[in-house]
């Protein structure tokens, strides 16, 4: 058709990415610390999280895998800046994992739950590193309390220039971050694992409904960013409008409330 490829970062080319079962042991492997010929089996799951009563809050997961019959993984890309990121994984993952036993097992049938977060923004400010995995330890030993739940956590906007060998992490993350050609060749070019990955987005990025697909839900996405910008602007702009009235009901100089809110003294003058 032409030269377009689909951006992996956008969720329907990620989870058309995860329908491959090369391309989701390469990936989870590079997580989980495995030897990706060791994962005997993956299987795609029901991304609905089960709700118990009417009211419960709804779960929808972007990608769920169960992995050797003893680990469920939940994969969830997110673009925009969302500063509860955290209260909503961890939602997500005790949803997963309390939904897999009913009144009357045993707790010996949980399994391991495990989430991975790729975020295109930054979560954690004051941390350099692109990358995060969290445990639940004891706060003075450290030890931990039970390897039941973990998170991984990536963060695009702080990928290092420099790939090192073996890092396949960062490999992965550059992957889903690449946008042209010649990105996704050299990374191709690393193992088998990679290399299935980028034939499947280029048999997916010339599906002529499948681009269809992606560029609705980019279209999606775009809307909704412009959406909370506005949003953002009107209650900004809004709440300066605000100030500026009160201060000038305490008389307040318009050059002293220009200076406040960033407002003209001609528009301040129009209040």
């Amino acid at each position: 058709m032409d030269d377009f490829i689909m951006k992996p970062k956008i969720d329907f080319a990620f989870k058309e990415l995860m329908t491959d079962e090369m391309v989701r042991k390469g990936f989870l492997a590079a997580f989980l610390k495995l030897n990706p010929e060791d994962i005997k089996e993956t299987s795609l799951l029901n991304t609905n999280l089960r709700r118990e009563h009417e009211d419960d809050k709804q779960g929808i997961l972007d990608v769920r895998v169960a992995l050797n019959g003893d680990t469920e993984i939940d994969v969830e890309i997110n673009l925009a800046k969302l500063d509860v990121w955290a209260n909503r994984s961890l939602f997500y993952l005790a949803k997963m994992y309390t939904e897999q036993i009913k009144p009357g097992d045993l707790y010996i049938k949980l399994k391991k739950c495990v989430g991975i977060s790729i975020l295109d923004f930054k979560l954690f400010e004051n941390e350099p590193d692109f990358y995060s995995c969290f445990h639940i330890r004891e706060d003075n030993r450290h030890f931990l309390y039970t390897d039941k739940m973990e998170f991984h956590v990536i963060e695009l906007p702080k990928l290092p220039e420099e790939l090192k060998e073996g890092d396949n992490i960062l490999a992965w993350a550059k992957f889903i971050n690449a946008e042209h050609r010649e990105e996704f060749e050299k990374l191709a070019d690393r193992d088998k694992y990679f290399k299935a990955a980028y034939s499947h987005l280029q048999n997916i990025s010339q599906d002529k409904e499948k681009r269809l697909e992606y560029e609705a839900r980019q279209r999606a996405i775009s809307d909704h960013n412009q959406y909370m910008l506005e949003a953002h602007e009107r209650g900004r702009e809004e709440g300066v409008v605000g100030v500026a009235k009160k201060l000038l009901a305490r008389s307040f100089p318009l050059n002293e409330i220009a200076d406040i809110t960033g407002l003209t003294v001609e528009q301040i003058q129009h209040l």
